[in-house]
């Protein structure tokens, strides 16, 4: 009997549990999909099939595009210094301070200590961007500014994994001038697509944007890179013709989030052993603390420059503080490729997936920036956020 179907019914129960308890208890759904997956993969014994494998790698991609789309080119302009010097400060400091403690304290050998700081370097954009969404952040200028940053991170974090070891070959120099035109041309046949066919039943316009993804997508991994770097860059690229058709691309949020991500976030989480956290439990929390600990001091700092007040500050950084996908994409290369041992995948692993859970709580549950507020320390932390940034804030009674 083919069990195709009774697997599909355990992963889709999991993620309505996951809706129903992110409603009930007001916490981000891609939060609580990872901690359902947890439970599942260990308890229900999750089966990983290749369906699943490609359901949450395209609900990456999309989600990423997703990102890259909803970020206004007028806002990124306004915010692209603040955003390039984070997001690299955000990559530079978690990478050097990864490699020197695997190497240094722990004693681990230099390919090891590389994959740690490239691991421990990045920002999820996936996880950040479905905070915003659920915030009311995604459309903000302070939104698309911590979205614009951990790009710049993400971008870091490929071109390391690329120079320090798959190097640059001719297919990845090929997916670059393939990537460069598509950017270029996406825009017009898009539009041309969308004049015709906007608001037919079939969606051939979202369907034509997700032909473009897999395509990119395919082209990315063939040359050596990942799947959804060329997701966010075309995002970006169509973020300004998508400014005409805001609900054709909450459309494609509701599709990603319903048939999509559930997959991707949930995965993350079964991947979780619990014996592995115990086991390893000091150096995950060693390789936690360093992660964090870095990303505090390189972009806390910037946001003061910058002149965040002390609430958006925090928030910013503890954003920046995740990871998930090149992450995890980054260890299971190491795992792969036998530049690290299991031990050290499911230590790197862990973390990876408790720095997308804890920083986000935290930034949620205490530093939820508001544009209202009765106490007259948060209205003046509020009247210090650069009044460009303050005025794209959600208001609470919106």
């Amino acid at each position: 009997m083919d069990p195709t179907f009774w697997i599909a019914s355990q992963w889709i129960l999991l993620a309505l549990v996951a809706s129903l308890l992110s409603i009930r208890l007001g916490i981000s759904v891609a939060l609580v999909e990872i901690a359902v997956g947890v439970i599942g993969g260990n308890l229900m014994h999750l089966e990983i099939t290749n369906w699943v494998n490609f359901l949450a790698g395209f609900g990456a991609v999309v989600l990423t595009f997703l990102a890259g789309a909803e970020i206004d080119p007028h806002s990124l302009r306004d915010n692209l210094k603040p955003s390039i010097i984070i997001g690299f400060l955000s990559f530079l400091l978690p990478f050097l301070l990864g490699i020197g403690v695997a190497y240094f304290a722990l004693g681990w050998n230099i390919n090891a200590a590389k994959i740690t700081g490239i691991a421990l370097s990045t920002t999820s954009v996936a996880v950040v961007y479905a905070v915003m969404v659920e915030s009311g952040l995604s459309s903000s200028r302070f939104g698309q500014a911590i979205l614009a940053a951990c790009f710049v991170t993400d971008l870091g974090t490929v071109l390391a994994l690329g120079l320090l070891f798959t190097g640059f070959s001719i297919k990845f120099l090929g997916f670059a001038v393939i990537l460069t035109l598509a950017v270029f041309i996406a825009t017009p046949i898009a539009s041309r697509i969308f004049k015709l066919y906007n608001g037919k039943v079939s969606e051939p316009e979202i369907k034509f944007v997700f032909l473009i993804l897999a395509l990119l997508a395919f082209l990315a991994v063939y040359s050596g890179s990942e799947a959804v770097l060329p997701a966010y860059i075309i995002g970006m690229a169509m973020a300004g013709f998508f400014l005409q058709y805001k609900e054709t691309l909450h459309k494609m949020r509701a599709i990603a989030f319903v048939a999509f991500t559930p997959f991707y976030f949930i995965k993350a989480g079964a991947l979780v052993s619990p014996k592995a956290l115990v086991a390893s439990f000091g150096l995950i929390i060693i390789l936690l603390v360093v992660k964090v600990a870095a990303k505090f001091i390189g972009v806390l700092p910037a946001t003061r420059i910058f002149e965040y007040n002390n609430r958006d500050g925090m928030y910013t950084t503890l954003l920046m503080s995740t990871g998930l996908t090149f992450g995890s994409i980054s260890a299971l290369y190491g795992l792969t490729n036998h530049y690290i041992t299991d031990a050290q995948y499911s230590a790197i692993i862990a973390v990876v997936i408790l720095s997308a859970v804890i920083p986000t709580m935290i930034a949620q549950r205490f530093f939820l920036p508001s544009s209202e507020n009765n106490s007259s320390e948060s209205k003046n932390e509020i009247n210090a956020i650069p009044k460009r940034i303050r005025e794209e804030l959600p208001h609470e009674n919106s």
